[in-house]
């Protein structure tokens, strides 16, 4: 024993009993984990068990020590937990009849029918079979969020492979597929749809484009890249991954490299212009109350609202579309329509859970068979894309509340 401390960080918030191991993974977290500011909280039957907060707002601040508290309001963007957030519209709108999962994309976007891609359905674009995982010419920062280029580019862009056929991760694409394709069909913005029919009636702290009177409150939290913990002397190796996977992101001509890197140079997350973008694939702004609260509301009653999905649109978004070695990932992956499911890349609760981590830490899904639903923010970026160390502690901390 060196009888080094670890440090101790004031844990906020509520569990209720029976959920205390939740807490305790939390506290662990920024003491063994590299946690700097962070919430989770969940939902059982639709009645809320956990939340609770710590740490500093601002990531890059806590490194020196000088950023302000994380306190019960704070939200930070997501990444890619908003492609869960945002594969609720094009669901709804199917549930509704307004959209049907067998069309062709060029139904709806007529110029989607370029370039070899007319038999390219809509569930081809939410379960990551579409083809177009990346583009011939990366888009700047500024076109990315300027609402046209990035959907002209992806219309004009021929598939990597037939449409259908196999899967690979859309990781930024998937923002101007789906954005457009919802703007195509309903007349409005992915962002006005998620906050006039989701967030508005459920009370949520959840934007697709964060509104300027939101900015001006000054609660969004800065993310910043940190590197995690070294392992404790004697703990063992820790684990790296596959030689393949790490080549795959070194290599500048790889699928892997090119899907993430179709916005080059990369933009600054903490930008204003770049929180007020709707990107539908990775800048959605939550807390993870509200995450947590959305996802019980996909599955059940809550606080008198009724349920978002009907059974069966929820055995749409669970049910097995994508399965295998992914193009972009390298490592196998799980999709259903719009979500990742269960499995070894992206462990959630049960088999049965469907939802979607964001790179670098966030993750929210829901549980139906357990009544569960769970919302975990960070704005210390680590260097992973679908298996946080810090979400899949909590995750087993709640996994023993079953």
């Amino acid at each position: 024993m060196s009888g080094k401390r670890e440090p101790v960080v004031d844990v906020h918030g509520t569990v209720e009993a029976g959920y205390e191991p939740v807490r305790d993974a939390f506290a662990a977290n920024f003491a063994r984990r590299g946690e700097r500011g962070a919430a989770v909280a969940a939902y059982r039957d639709g009645r809320k068990v956990v939340d609770l907060w710590a740490g500093d707002r601002d990531g890059d601040a806590a490194a020196a020590g000088t950023g302000a508290p994380w306190e019960e309001g704070t939200a930070q963007l997501v990444r890619s937990a908003t492609k869960g957030v945002a594969a609720v519209v094009p669901l709804l709108l199917h549930q509704r009849g307004q959209l049907d999962l067998d069309a062709p994309v060029g139904t709806y976007w007529p110029e989607y029918k370029a370039a070899g891609k007319e038999r390219t359905l809509v569930r081809h674009l939410l379960s990551h079979r579409a083809g177009v995982p990346v583009l011939d010419t990366p888009l700047t920062p500024a076109e990315a969020v300027d609402g046209v280029s990035g959907p002209a580019a992806v219309a004009a862009q021929a598939p990597a492979w037939e449409p259908g056929t196999d899967h690979g991760y859309h990781a930024q694409t998937y923002s101007w597929l789906l954005s457009e394709l919802v703007l195509r069909v309903t007349g409005r913005t992915i962002g006005a749809f998620v906050a006039e029919e989701i967030s508005g009636p459920l009370g949520l702290d959840l934007w697709i484009g964060l509104p300027e009177a939101e900015a001006a409150r000054g609660r969004v939290g800065r993310l910043a890249e940190v590197s995690p913990p070294p392992a404790p002397e004697g703990a063992g190796l820790r684990v790296r991954p596959k030689r393949a996977v790490a080549e795959a992101y070194e290599d500048p001509a790889s699928l892997t490299r090119r899907a993430f890197g179709a916005i080059s140079p990369h933009a600054d997350e903490n930008a204003p212009e770049f929180r007020a973008a709707q990107l539908p694939g990775s800048n959605g702004i939550a807390t993870a109350r509200s995450l947590a609260r959305l996802y019980a509301a996909l599955i059940g009653p809550v606080d008198g609202h009724p349920r978002l999905f009907a059974p069966a649109t929820l055995t749409l978004a669970r049910t097995e579309e994508s399965a295998g070695p992914d193009r972009t990932l390298i490592a196998s992956s799980r999709f259903g329509l719009g979500y990742m499911l269960h499995g070894p890349a992206a462990p959630l609760l049960a088999p049965g859970s469907f939802g979607h981590p964001g790179r670098g830490g966030a993750l929210a899904f829901a549980d139906p068979e357990s009544g569960l639903s769970f919302g975990y923010i960070t704005n210390g970026m680590q260097k992973n894309v679908t298996a946080d160390p810090r979400a899949q502690a909590l995750v087993r901390a709640l996994r023993t509340t079953v």
